[in-house]
């Protein structure tokens, strides 16, 4: 069996295991998601990734505070991102999802349920955003405003990721060089989600089915009163024991990827995680949030220290999963 073979292998059986968590499960309250304070970064880096490795290698999800991104501009961020899905349908019609950059509505389709997630996207991948952003006369100071945020985003996101590099013996700019924004090959991506309210959805449908992340790192922006997120760690997948975490706006929630998992030799956890539908008791309106996901350049060849799994691409890992969640 070839190198190429085996690689879609060892994809195929990470989609097989999602499709194994469909089930409603049974909510646990024993679970800790830990936070790890960002203050002084520079100065405390080392304490900071053995914190950050503590927290990573249990149940693959953490928080930050102190993470150097003004809460201003992140309430700017989510009032851009409200602005724009509030725009007629027409109008963002005309900037349809094209090789992860765009708009989609409803056609994300997770292995765990079979059905669409019950929302809506706007995927900003740089290089891949001509023609894709609303003209001026659209939403005037979107483009501009959306890119210093997606900027402040990777570099928190390389903070932390430099941090794993230094835990995983790799030099501590391996990450940072690995998802260089300079490059046309660049596919770190900000995800713009508008969930919507409950009333708009069919019932027994998910906002956001069972999953794991692609990428290495996700970043996820939540607004207080707008929960639904939970996490359900790997090894007790198969008995669902999921736990919420509660959407603060004053920390940024943090999980491992597939990218980053298999790039560690499996050391480092890509953990299932969903967003489920308000309870009858909760606040039934629009969810939105915003993610940030750091994926590797194309061409970035992803072999761990032990080299545990065969070479495989960036690109053509991304791809074998994007392939196997999205209606054709």
């Amino acid at each position: 069996m070839n190198v190429s073979t085996n690689s879609q292998k060892a994809v195929m059986n990470e989609l097989v295991k999602e499709a194994q968590m469909g089930g409603i499960g049974e909510e646990t309250f024993t679970r800790e998601v830990r936070c790890i304070d960002f203050s002084n970064f520079a100065q405390r880096k080392e304490e900071i990734a053995d914190q950050l490795w503590a927290a990573a290698t249990d149940i693959g999800f953490f928080q930050v505070s102190h993470h150097g991104i003004p809460l201003n501009d992140i309430h700017h961020a989510f009032s851009l991102t409200e602005t724009f899905f509030s725009l007629p349908e027409q109008i963002k019609a005309q900037y349809p999802l094209s090789k992860n950059a765009g708009w989609e509505n409803k056609s994300q389709v997770r292995p765990s349920t079979q059905t669409a997630d019950q929302k809506e996207s706007y995927q900003i991948t740089r290089p891949r955003m001509e023609g894709l952003w609303p003209t001026e006369q659209e939403f005037a100071g979107f483009k501009a405003d959306m890119l210093q945020f997606e900027s402040q985003c990777w570099a928190l996101g390389m903070n932390i990721l430099s941090c794993f590099a230094l835990k995983l013996g790799f030099p501590e700019a391996f990450f940072t060089q690995a998802h260089d924004p300079s490059q046309t090959s660049y596919q770190s991506t900000l995800r713009l989600l508008h969930y919507y309210a409950t009333e708009q959805s069919q019932a027994g449908l998910w906002r956001a089915g069972a999953h794991t992340d692609f990428d290495c790192l996700t970043l996820l922006f939540q607004r207080p009163g707008q929960g639904g997120l939970q996490v359900c760690p790997g090894k007790e997948h198969l008995s669902q024991q999921w736990t919420s975490i509660e959407p603060r706006e004053d920390v940024i929630t943090c999980n491992i990827g597939d990218m980053l998992m298999r790039w560690s030799d499996d050391q480092l956890p890509s953990n299932f995680h969903r967003v489920r539908s308000p309870l009858a008791d909760e606040y039934q309106g629009a969810r939105y949030s915003m993610a940030f996901f750091c994926q590797a350049n194309k061409e970035i060849e992803i072999v761990g220290p032990a080299g545990k799994y065969p070479p495989i691409t960036a690109e053509a890992y991304l791809q074998q999963r994007i392939s196997a969640n999205f209606s054709k």
